[in-house]
């Protein structure tokens, strides 16, 4: 039997995950930001519950994945799983602990019905944008426009 510091279970999102999140995030971005994680985590528990997944190693939250199932955006009336937001603890990664959050967030989707999944990528975050690439995401004909204000 493994040891339970190392065992991992990949699960649904909860709002008890909150502060591992705002853990995460911080540990990545330098930057400590409760008050996004409370909203983020609270609107996707509530919109899809089980299509945001978390990954845990020893019962500890080291990596989320935050998404949802949408149709009729953008005049996209198909059903499309969203990923939005990911992360993973850096002394976690390495060890496949996307792609496995990434695969019970598509069952989900395929599940309900969706015909794609999609995402948006700063092209310029490498590892970011390798990540998806690696997972299988391609150019979309869809393109991100912006205006600065």
């Amino acid at each position: 039997m493994p040891e339970t510091s190392t065992v991992l279970r990949i699960r649904p999102l909860d709002e008890l995950d909150i502060s591992a999140i705002i853990r995460i995030d911080e540990k990545i971005s330098g930057i400590y930001r409760p008050e996004v994680w409370e909203t983020r985590v609270m609107y996707y528990t509530r919109r899809d519950p089980g299509a945001s997944q978390v990954a845990e190693i020893g019962g500890r939250v080291v990596g989320f994945m935050l998404g949802d199932l949408r149709a009729g955006e953008f005049g996209l009336e198909e059903p499309s799983g969203w990923i939005e937001r990911f992360g993973i603890d850096p002394d976690h990664r390495g060890k496949d602990l996307g792609r496995r959050m990434f695969d019970a967030i598509r069952a989900h989707f395929v599940a309900e019905g969706a015909k794609s999944v999609r995402t948006l990528v700063d092209t310029n975050d490498h590892g970011v944008a390798g990540f998806l690439r690696a997972i299988g995401f391609t150019p979309a004909p869809l393109q991100a426009l912006e205006l600065r204000l």
